[in-house]
């Protein structure tokens, strides 16, 4: 499975601002970019498990490509401080199962 393309933002005094295009709701942020991954990870799990409890569809995360090309997100990818890509949690358990 594709990771999930994390956009992140950061304003003078506040902490990194992290939104998540193909996982809509689900946002995060983290006081140090050493935290960012763990912060990512840690929302796109709630994230999935609160879609899941309540019987939505998870959307398939789309490659960078098709990200840019996506007028809705072309503007924000150019004006993110930093693109980070994070794994979905439960892929990795899927796989670890089979």
């Amino acid at each position: 499975m594709k990771p999930y393309i994390v956009i992140v933002h950061k304003d003078e005094n506040s902490a990194y601002g992290m939104t998540f295009p193909d996982a809509p709701g689900c946002f995060s942020a983290a006081d140090e970019i050493d935290d960012l991954f763990a912060m990512a990870n840690e929302a796109l799990e709630l994230w999935g498990e609160g879609m899941r409890e309540d019987g939505l569809p998870i959307p398939e995360p789309r490659d960078f490509e098709a990200l840019r090309a996506d007028p809705k997100w072309a503007e924000q990818l150019k004006a993110a401080d930093i693109v980070i890509a994070v794994a979905a949690p439960w892929a990795e358990r899927r796989e670890a199962a089979e």
